[in-house]
């Protein structure tokens, strides 16, 4: 496609040129700077649809958030005309809010979008720690709200659901992987080296680390691995001596875990100091090393990290809302912000993808019933991949993929120290691979 051309963007929402694109990242640079402004939107006197988008910008989690500003500035470009919905033309406003990394403050900016922006829709990403009180206040207050980048297992369980049992949740929605794809991904992974198969499991005592410790750690028993688990810890803790004794006299050639990126940051430290990052032959973590600001902290001891994308910028999918593709929206975020892309971008974009999907699905936006209806049987395709809330695997969620991804150093004159390149596609066959996994050490 010529880069002259605009890119097909659906008919509501005008799609963005390249040059578009990448000419308007000069506003949104000014967006980076002031996240928390709000803009409307549309033709003067049109009624307003208005959406809350709830998620880290600051504290441990702020890795997650911080290509966040760019992407509603995107979203809100494509957005300028109003949305139509039912014939009828609406006008946007995106509301953003920072919980600051703290989900006392996610339920209260969460109550104040609803009792006092009065929003139609509530969109919230990136960990249990923001979705979860989120989405327990939207559930309260009777507000549509759709979620991501959270193993739906947190999401649903972790907020009072009970297996075999009817959903208790009536306007709360998730998108997002789960512990399936985590060990679909994981023994794909795995298989790549040559290891004594004992893993070394450090799963905190949280939401996520909770989840993953009933789920994921009898899945991978299941695969053939021998799961060493050094027992549940607080977030915060400064000390893991006793965990990394446990794995050094377990030879435990595998190591994998949850944790918020300052822990892992301490602990993977204390390892390398002990001795124990020597045994590693696969070193697999989650929710921390998502990013390149988080593995580029970690110095040398960042080369080779395993890691596993719920986006990547090769992923072969496209924006509906944007029209963008994964390359476009990467070397755009890099122009604007100069920072590496992050799999943050593709993933916040199919959560404003997906919300305003089913806000055109709606028979009326501004009407609550009618946009959790719509949400309850969504389907489209965002930049993360095929959404389906008809199929499961419990009400209420819809399951994306996890691909398996390595940190490595980057080739001789790049730009960037890492580059990030997929692995293994087991959980979307679509996904191009690009390398094979390198042991750690």
């Amino acid at each position: 496609m010529d880069k002259q051309q605009a890119l097909t963007a659906g008919d509501d929402s005008p799609a963005l040129s390249r040059r578009e694109l990448l000419g308007s990242t000069g506003a949104v640079g000014l967006l980076l700077m002031n996240p928390g402004s709000v803009f409307a939107q549309g033709a003067a006197g049109a009624s307003t649809i208005r959406v809350g988008f709830i998620s880290p910008r600051t504290g441990p989690l702020a890795s997650f958030g911080e290509t966040d500003a760019f992407i509603v500035g995107l979203a809100r470009k494509s957005l300028a005309a109003g949305l139509t919905v039912g014939g009828k033309k609406y006008a946007v406003e995106i509301l953003e809010r920072d919980t600051q990394s703290d989900p006392g403050r996610a339920s209260q900016l969460a109550k104040a979008l609803i009792n006092s922006d009065k929003i139609d829709l509530m969109l919230a990403i990136s960990t249990p720690e923001v979705i979860n009180p989120v989405a327990d206040a939207c559930e309260g207050a009777g507000i549509p709200c759709l979620s991501t980048v959270a193993p739906w297992e947190a999401f649903y369980f972790g907020r009072g659901a009970k297996p075999g049992a009817p959903s208790p949740f009536k306007w709360t929605y998730h998108f997002s992987f789960g512990v399936a794809d985590f060990a679909k991904c994981y023994a794909s992974q795995w298989s790549q080296l040559s290891t004594n198969k004992k893993v070394a499991v450090l799963y905190p005592n949280d939401a996520d680390g909770n989840a993953i410790r009933a789920n994921l750690a009898p899945a991978l028993q299941k695969a053939g691995f021998t799961i060493v688990d050094a027992g549940p810890y607080e977030d915060g803790t400064t000390d893991y001596s006793a965990q990394i004794a446990k794995f050094k006299a377990e030879k435990c050639e595998i190591f994998n875990t949850f944790p918020i990126p300052p822990d892992f940051a301490a602990f993977w430290r204390q390892a390398a100091q002990q001795g124990y990052t020597k045994m590693v032959k696969i070193a697999q973590v989650a929710k921390t090393g998502l990013f390149p600001s988080t593995v580029e902290a970690l110095g040398p001891l960042g080369f080779n990290l395993a890691s596993g994308c719920y986006w990547h910028k090769t992923f072969p999918y496209k924006s509906p809302l944007t029209g963008v593709t994964g390359v476009q929206l990467a070397d755009a975020y890099e122009k604007a912000a100069g920072k590496q892309w992050t799999q943050q971008l593709g993933a916040s974009m199919s959560l404003l993808d997906a919300g305003f999907e089913a806000l055109k699905a709606s028979s009326d936006p501004k009407n609550k019933a009618s946009v959790a209806k719509a949400l309850s049987t969504l389907q489209t395709t965002t930049m993360v991949g095929k959404i389906d809330f008809t199929k499961g695997p419990v009400p209420n969620v819809s399951t994306t993929p996890i691909i398996g991804t390595q940190w490595v150093k980057a080739a001789a004159g790049s730009k960037h120290k890492y580059d990030y390149v997929i692995t293994e596609n087991a959980d979307d066959p679509n996904v191009p691979v690009a390398a094979k996994l390198r042991p750690f050490a």
